[in-house]
């Protein structure tokens, strides 16, 4: 019972300050819709080791260094602000410029970052689709490629963009850092782990409903209009978050 206090004060604590509509929360949910399985574990990989390893390092006190340093943290800030603002401009592109597809993701496909347009694989017989008639015998049957107004972003790339995302954010660093830091150690010696292991439990929770619960609204996704609507609200969010970190705000 001692020990289970500071566990569930860590995970309230760490879900307040998580569960909230940011750039590292979007970018994970529009990889559950889209992505494969492997692409969207590898995502949630990243943002639940990234917030245990800046949690821990704030219980051990990192985050007195970090505050002795503000200008490496103006420095993250401009990195941030002005990739937030790049991905910004493309997703509003994507939602004023669609070019109609559907998207469906094939899961063997996926695992490579490629997106397979319904109306499209049917118009070429992809595999686990019904053609309109028997090969014609001699010929063979060329699958041209097939480009989709949704592009899956590869394992590489999904892991290289969240990595960004979450460590050219400065907020991470005063939210987690110092803030979560300063709390744990004010549960004492003893009560602070338990604390920790609690509040990183919250990120492991959260993200994990994030990316896998997000896969069930892929039926939605299945309409290019809220593809459009989800590509504003992204670029609303990503341009938003790029100029406050950019004003210093």
């Amino acid at each position: 019972m001692t020990a289970l206090l500071p566990l569930l004060a860590g995970l309230g604590t760490g879900l307040a300050l998580i569960v909230a509509i940011g750039v590292q929360n979007t970018y994970l949910l529009r990889l559950a819709v889209s992505a494969s399985v492997r692409v969207v574990t590898a995502a949630v990989v990243v943002c639940a080791v990234s917030d245990a390893v800046l949690i821990v390092a704030g219980v051990l006190g990192v985050g007195v260094v970090v505050e002795r340093f503000p200008a490496a943290l103006v420095v993250v800030r401009f990195v941030g602000a002005a990739f937030l603002v790049v991905y910004g401009v493309l997703a509003a592109r994507r939602a004023l410029r669609p070019s109609g597809d559907v998207m469906r993701v094939e899961e063997d496909a996926a695992d490579d970052g490629v997106v397979v347009p319904a109306a499209a694989a049917s118009a070429v017989g992809a595999p686990g689709h019904a053609t309109d008639g028997p090969e014609p015998a001699g010929r063979t049957r060329a699958v041209p490629p097939v480009r989709s107004a949704v592009p899956v972003p590869s394992l590489r790339t999904a892991v290289l963009t969240m990595l960004v995302f979450t460590w050219a954010n400065p907020h991470v660093y005063l939210d987690t850092l110092v803030f979560l830091g300063s709390v744990a150690n004010q549960q004492g010696p003893e009560d602070r782990w338990w604390w920790t292991v609690g509040a990183v439990a919250a990120s492991c929770v959260w993200f994990g409903a994030l990316g896998y619960g997000g896969r069930l609204l892929r039926p939605l996704f299945a309409q290019p209009t809220t593809w459009r609507v989800f590509d504003g609200l992204v670029a609303v969010v990503m341009l938003g978050f790029g100029v406050a970190l950019a004003v210093g705000a």
